[in-house]
């Protein structure tokens, strides 16, 4: 569902990962280990979202390690959003029982 308002796959699944583990922090490389996409893809919508304040940044050694912005003003909306979208998907996955 949320491909009809989000367009961008890998922002979409960037978005999803971070909505629902709040406390998740990565790197660029692990983040595209774990939603396999690549790595330029995810470091483009990266810097996107801390443009927009969503996620937040910390340097550690020559690492640069993302995490989500609990304060981001509407982050409490988004993660619901994220959460029903993904319960929605299961539930249209599932089989009908006959009656």
């Amino acid at each position: 569902m949320l491909d009809v308002f989000i367009t961008s796959r890998v922002r979409r699944k960037i978005l999803v990962v971070y909505a629902k583990y709040p406390d998740f922090k990565t790197h660029v490389r692990g983040l595209a280990k774990l939603i396999k996409e690549d790595p330029g893809n995810i470091q483009r919508e990266l810097k996107r979202l801390e443009k927009v304040g969503f996620l937040v940044s910390e340097r550690q050694g020559n690492t640069k390690i993302y995490s989500t912005n609990k304060h981001f003003a509407i982050f409490k909306e988004l993660q619901s959003i994220v959460i029903k979208s993904q319960q929605h998907q299961q539930k249209a996955k599932r089989p009908v029982a006959e009656a």
